[in-house]
């Protein structure tokens, strides 16, 4: 069918809107990717603009000496991982009985749910509560309150919904309790959800940054959001870096803090980015099926 021309229009207005927005997410990051493999002389004197000039790797070998990165790097990869699982099982053995008929009282609990999106605490009393349970200061203040999260819970329960009747009729003339059905019929039958939740928690514990700051006082757990953050706000980074007796003096000559922190911002973002092609194909079609549903 031809397109009309306010079709036409529509249409082209709509990819130059969106071409500027891609735009503007990728040049900052380009230019961000190339401060940081560029060499000192380049960045001082402005000449990097998208590409590297004069590649070295100095700024990224200056950051893991200098600084405490390889420490918050293990610290994000705790967070990251054992946040991730904590909350994948509990969103699962949540979302499978509020998706069962049988389940008795599932409408209370889901407006239970339902209730903590529309009205939360706030800062003050979730910290008055983990302090009581005595875990500030601990990565459980992180995980603990990000168990469940009420959007997350609605798309695996949608999905669940979504599941043929039959299937599990079938499985339980075989004989299938309870949990086997969960682990043998329904979590195969998921993947596509579970990969899309298991990446939203994943990036959501790894950009961990203002719940880092207000539960854990000792800077040796801080993650490697809240080292990053400290080095776009200040020097302080760079002085310990060029102090730090494991960094030559011919080789902080070398060193910039532009360098420092663009090393610091693309370090941080590896990971996800890496993340994201191994689950692209789980990922629009788990959110559709899990949002659309039920």
């Amino acid at each position: 069918m031809k397109a009309t021309l306010g079709e036409k229009v529509f249409y082209g207005v709509n990819y130059f809107i969106l071409l500027l927005l891609g735009l503007s997410c990728l040049l900052p990051l380009m230019h961000i990717l190339a401060l940081s493999f560029s060499d000192a002389h380049a960045i001082m004197s402005g000449h990097v603009a998208l590409w590297p000039v004069g590649f070295t790797l100095e700024s990224f070998q200056s950051l893991f000496k200098g600084t405490r990165m390889v420490d918050s790097f293990k610290n994000s990869i705790i967070i990251t991982l054992v946040g991730t699982l904590l909350s994948m099982i509990v969103t699962v053995l949540t979302a499978y009985p509020l998706a069962r008929k049988y389940f008795i009282g599932k409408r209370f609990f889901m407006l239970a749910f339902l209730f903590t999106m529309m009205f939360g605490g706030g800062t003050i009393p979730n910290y008055l509560v983990l302090k009581s349970l005595g875990i500030i200061n601990t990565y459980w203040a992180l995980w603990l309150p990000a168990l469940v999260n009420t959007y997350n819970l609605l798309i695996l329960r949608s999905f669940f919904l979504g599941i043929p009747e039959e299937i599990e009729d079938a499985a339980r003339i075989d004989g299938c309790g309870e949990w086997r059905l969960l682990g043998r019929i329904i979590i195969p039958l998921s993947l596509p959800v579970l990969a899309t939740l298991t990446l939203f928690n994943a990036v959501g514990f790894w950009n961990a940054f203002l719940s880092v700051l207000i539960y854990i006082n000792d800077t040796h757990k801080y993650n490697l959001t809240v080292l990053v953050q400290n080095m776009i706000q200040s020097q302080s980074v760079l002085q310990e870096v060029v102090a730090s007796q494991l960094i030559q003096a011919d080789d902080s000559a070398q060193i910039t803090p532009e360098g420092i922190k663009a090393a610091g911002i693309i370090t941080l973002m590896a990971p996800m980015v890496m993340a994201y092609p191994f689950l692209q194909k789980y990922f629009v079609k788990g959110a559709l099926l899990g949002s659309v549903k039920g």
